[in-house]
């Protein structure tokens, strides 16, 4: 048998392959899919709007050397049930909690990308006992900025125009559309592939309905209607990092600042050259951060007492946003 010499790429590819069989468990009557591997402290990792586990596919063989990896598909993404049903982040972060309830697991280490950033924060805010650390990637729900794309999928109506995108013709469109970018070196070209693979998973009525049902519980024609920053002030002592492409056409690297500076204590890696999908992009990268960033501090370990006195104080500075996003005083805090 003739020897073959793979690149790094292929060995990934390989890798990964052995990685993406999904799991199920049914809860409140839907189903939930999960991709489960390796042993250990666990990690769970939240994907982006339009996505599913499959973009974690680079990572979770590397992460599940040292942990137990639970890589969920969201409700209406990937291989889950997509019903008429809750999705806001509110709503994710508590299905978050339900599935690691099914599975036994009482604490994790949290990262989200993109929405799933959101849904870790949200995680977070509301069962702090049960989240160790927190890793967010290009995260949303930080400041108003989005991409144009989606101001215009949650506008009144983009429901009836998404469908054409299962068309050939479409598609057609938006691959050399896409690919022109790529071309052009332009920020968003950087994320083509990735971007393309998005909507290749919107195949059906169910999965896109359930698009832009979740893209409107975050965001309007106007930009991103919640942020987090209000409540930043709540990650004192929760270990925390922050990870973003430099050249991130979704969410702009600038929100990564914004956020750096009301998370005390927290970290900032920023990958010049890289757009909207550092972990995807980078792997190796972000799984050397990861590392260290995970055996270079401590679990978190929640005190009600002094969480208490947190939400009494307040932010000791006020978050910075604009003028149409402004951060809720502690009091009116949902």
């Amino acid at each position: 048998m003739k020897n073959v010499i793979r690149f790094p790429t292929q060995l990934r590819a390989a890798r990964s392959e052995t990685f993406d069989a999904r799991q199920y468990r049914t809860i409140h009557g839907y189903r939930r899919a999960f991709i489960k591997a390796g042993s250990g402290p666990a990690v769970l990792l939240i994907h982006g709007i339009g996505d599913s586990a499959d973009s974690w596919l680079d990572v979770i063989p590397g992460l599940a050397e040292d942990h137990t990896v639970i890589a969920p598909d969201l409700l209406g993404h990937g291989h889950s049930d997509k019903p008429r049903a809750d999705y806001s982040i509110a709503g994710y972060a508590n299905a978050m909690r339900d599935l690691l309830a099914v599975l036994d697991i009482e604490r994790v280490t949290v990262v989200g990308h993109s929405l799933g950033g959101g849904v870790a924060m949200q995680f977070a805010y509301q069962f702090p006992e049960r989240c160790e650390r927190i890793c967010l990637i290009s995260t949303g729900g930080v400041a108003h900025e989005v991409t144009p794309l989606l101001r215009f999928a949650s506008a009144p109506n983009a429901d009836l125009v998404l469908p054409l995108i299962g068309t050939p013709a479409a598609r057609l469109l938006g691959r050399v559309t896409f690919a022109a970018l790529e071309v052009l070196n332009t920020n968003l070209g950087l994320d083509a592939n990735h971007l393309m693979r998005v909507f290749d998973a919107l195949p059906d009525a169910s999965a896109r309905l359930a698009f832009v049902r979740t893209l409107r519980a975050a965001v309007d024609w106007k930009g991103q209607a919640i942020t987090m920053l209000d409540r930043c002030y709540l990650t004192q002592g929760m270990p925390t990092m922050l990870i973003w492409g430099a050249r991130d056409a979704v969410i702009p690297v600038a929100h990564a600042h914004k956020a750096h500076g009301a998370m005390p204590g927290s970290q900032l890696e920023v990958f010049p050259d890289v757009g909207h999908f550092p972990h995807k992009d980078e792997p190796e990268r972000f799984l050397r951060l990861f590392r260290a960033f995970y055996t270079g501090t401590e679990p978190n370990t929640h005190s009600a007492e002094e969480w208490r006195a947190l939400l009494r104080r307040g932010a000791i500075v006020a978050p910075v946003a604009e003028r149409r996003l402004q951060a809720l005083s502690p009091l009116r805090s949902v």
